[in-house]
């Protein structure tokens, strides 16, 4: 089983930053890609960026620029960084992680809830 743990949420003002963590635990080597999700109010989850073992990245064209994911496989710790943060990025972000060969994610996290707001 794999668990992840994510922290980092909070309130912060426009223009600001905010960086989320996610650690990781359990049969890790399982995963290839981790990735964030984020989930507004009424709106589905969407995929905000992803990383692989090899460091390979991916974002969503809203947060190009702005975010970037990284990770510690020392650490088994996942990051997002998020720089001039906007209303719009208002969420409950997520945590993934994918198995080599799967399409979705094969695990989640419990969510951390980011709000941007004066």
């Amino acid at each position: 089983q794999v668990q992840l743990v994510e922290s980092g949420g909070g309130l912060v003002q426009p223009g600001g930053s905010l960086r989320l963590s996610c650690a990781v635990s359990g049969s890790i080597t399982s995963i290839y890609t981790m990735g964030w999700y984020r989930q507004a109010p009424g709106k589905q989850r969407d995929v905000v960026a992803t990383i692989t073992r090899t460091r390979n990245t991916n974002y969503a064209d809203s947060v190009k620029g702005r975010f970037t994911i990284s990770r510690d496989n020392a650490k088994n710790t996942v990051y997002l960084q998020m720089n001039d943060l906007k209303p719009e990025d208002t969420a409950v972000y997520y945590c993934s992680g994918r198995r080599l060969g799967s399409t979705m994610p094969d695990y989640w996290g419990q969510g951390t809830q980011v709000t941007v707001s004066s």
